[in-house]
């Protein structure tokens, strides 16, 4: 296997999925990250969860495709360990973020993580101590674009994640390409 982290994550997701579309018991529900109590411990374990569970069929293969894409590619730069580490920061981000600043709303999803993945990758041919232009277009393109959106359309999608999502993916490629 060429991205273990990338392929068990997948996996995990679809087999969620499944069990969500075969016997809807509040799977999703159970695994989204939403604001209870500090007292609650599955509030913590929300925090980290929600990337895991999908709407729909598209919902999942809209993230994952791309997942599926980048993901590997990124694996086999900064390796399984790192990767791992960098889907749960993004993730713990993301849930800390929407239960401060939008406390009502659930979030399901790994639209983060494919943001995370999307800047993340631009990092992969980055030569040391430059950074392309291809970075950064990337970076005001797919950001900018979920600003604009977030402000002007009234929809489902947590634009705030993708935005955290690309912010995490940035920070992970300055900090740990100079590791790689």
């Amino acid at each position: 296997m060429n991205a273990p982290c990338i392929l068990w994550l997948t996996i995990i997701s679809f087999v969620i999925l499944l069990i969500s579309e075969l016997m809807p018991l509040g799977v999703n529900r159970l695994l989204a990250c939403y604001k209870t109590s500090w007292t609650d411990p599955l509030q913590y374990l929300r925090l980290f969860t929600h990337v895991l569970p999908h709407s729909s069929l598209a919902h999942f293969s809209g993230n994952f495709l791309l997942i599926l894409a980048l993901g590997p590619l990124v694996e086999e730069k900064y390796g399984s360990s790192r990767m791992l580490l960098m889907i749960l920061i993004t993730a713990l981000i993301t849930g800390l973020i929407n239960i401060f600043f939008s406390p009502n709303t659930a979030v399901i999803g790994a639209s983060g993580l494919v943001f995370m993945l999307i800047l993340l990758a631009s990092f992969v041919n980055v030569r040391a101590g430059a950074i392309p232009v291809t970075v950064i277009l990337v970076a005001v393109l797919y950001i900018g674009q979920e600003i604009v959106t977030g402000l002007t359309t009234k929809d489902t999608i947590s634009q705030l994640s993708h935005v955290i999502g690309g912010l995490c993916g940035t920070a992970f490629g300055i900090i740990f390409h100079k590791k790689a």
